[in-house]
């Protein structure tokens, strides 16, 4: 970790010193995903109303896509693939199917659903100023991560689209986990890192972000709240950023 050099971090009147390491989330803070999450909670919940007639609305709102409008700190935005299919599948069940038959019905329509949309990647574009604060941080010398609640091939073909390799030092998503708060996944960036929570500063649009940053005795979460159309409301953040052109790095 000696050969890293540290940097100072500036957002707004809040200065972070002695970073080495900086940690971003990916939908909604470095891509912009609120299109595609909103069709895919769509097809989802079209394609489970096709087996039980009268859930879709009702999983809509558990999405948090009902009514043209799109929650940033809803499930879909959020939530891991696993808490997305239990949330569904409880609705499911609701209607007196068993458990493990919702849970089947749900994972088939989540697959199927899959088949219908593009590759992710190609419909989450990065948000304005991700691509030059990535290059900044990492010819500053510091170590870049992206810590996601979506799946580690969707975080690694985003990284790979945007030609991003050479700036994100780790790629990785929370399956597998309970949820990318789960400490053996964090343990495991600190590690792919070389990097330690004091010196590390977390990056992200949810209260989840904050809690990790918290948690795990981080340097600072910078909240990011303007990566989706309705304005994110986050508290406890040490930093608020509309715009990532707001962080500004100083060797």
């Amino acid at each position: 970790m000696r050969d890293i050099l540290l940097a100072t971090i500036h957002c707004g009147n809040k200065t972070f010193n002695d970073i080495w390491a900086v940690i971003f989330d990916k939908d909604g803070t470095l891509a912009s995903s609120e299109s595609f999450l909103r069709n895919l909670a769509y097809r989802r919940s079209r394609l489970i109303d096709a087996q039980i007639p009268g859930v879709q609305d009702p999983l809509l709102m558990a999405f948090g896509a009902d009514n043209d409008q799109f929650n940033p700190s809803g499930l879909m935005a959020v939530g891991t693939r696993l808490d997305n299919e239990i949330a569904a599948a409880a609705y499911v069940a609701e209607t007196g199917r068993d458990w493990i038959e919702s849970l089947e019905i749900v994972r088939s329509a989540f697959a199927e659903a899959d088949k219908y949309l593009p590759r992710k990647a190609t419909e989450t574009p990065p948000l304005e100023g991700a691509v030059e604060l990535l290059q900044v941080l990492t010819q500053t010398g510091l170590k870049v991560g992206i810590l996601s609640s979506d799946s580690t091939q969707n975080v690694q073909e985003f990284v790979q689209c945007y030609d991003l390799v050479s700036s994100v030092h780790c790629q990785l998503g929370s399956d597998g986990y309970s949820s990318k708060s789960d400490p053996a996944l964090l343990e495991q960036l600190f590690v792919s890192l070389g990097a330690i929570p004091e010196n590390t500063l977390m990056v992200g649009d949810s209260q989840l972000d904050v809690q990790i940053a918290q948690t795990s005795g981080m340097a600072g979460c910078i909240a990011v709240t303007g990566g989706w159309t309705k304005t994110v409301r986050v508290s406890g953040a040490d930093a608020i950023v509309h715009h990532l052109n707001e962080i500004q790095v100083v060797e």
